[in-house]
């Protein structure tokens, strides 16, 4: 392969590298400083506050900034499989979209049908905030991991 394809893997691998960083960075926000915030909260509020994120999140543009980075990174290999190029692919559909789909949307789900004034209340939401936040220190990684590895591919 040459000429178009010579230009193509390597500004692929770069704006997956880009979006990768992109929702790393916004994983390491919730890990770092915005569910430490909410857990400073009453129970009742900090459950409140994190149910209308995940109401609010789900929208286009959080699709394509979660997904975009997978399907760059995906082209990116198949114009130029290396093993980087793939590793950055299996790393960010493993570690971040996997681990959202398998371990951080199930809470999320559990937490939405949860009334945040009703008894136990504060035990489920200390639950979700250990173990979201735990998940979400892997996906946050994982997600730089793959920026490296498409910056390298």
């Amino acid at each position: 392969m040459g000429g178009a394809f010579e230009i193509a893997a390597p500004a692929l691998s770069a704006l997956a590298a880009l979006g990768a960083a992109a929702v790393g960075g916004l994983f390491f926000g919730f890990s770092n400083f915005i569910m430490a915030a909410l857990a400073r909260r009453p129970a009742g509020e900090g459950m409140a506050a994190m149910q209308a994120i995940n109401v609010t999140v789900l929208n286009p543009a959080l699709f394509a900034l979660l997904f975009g980075p997978a399907v760059l990174a995906a082209a990116a290999a198949a114009l130029a499989p290396s093993t980087a190029a793939l590793a950055a692919v299996a790393v960010y559909a493993l570690g971040c979209i996997g681990v959202t789909g398998t371990r951080n949307v199930p809470l999320n789900e559990k937490l939405r049908r949860a009334d945040p004034q009703e008894p136990g209340a504060e035990a489920l939401w200390r639950d979700y905030l250990r173990r979201w936040t735990r998940w979400n220190h892997l996906r946050a990684a994982a997600c730089f991991a793959s920026a490296g590895l498409a910056l390298a591919a």
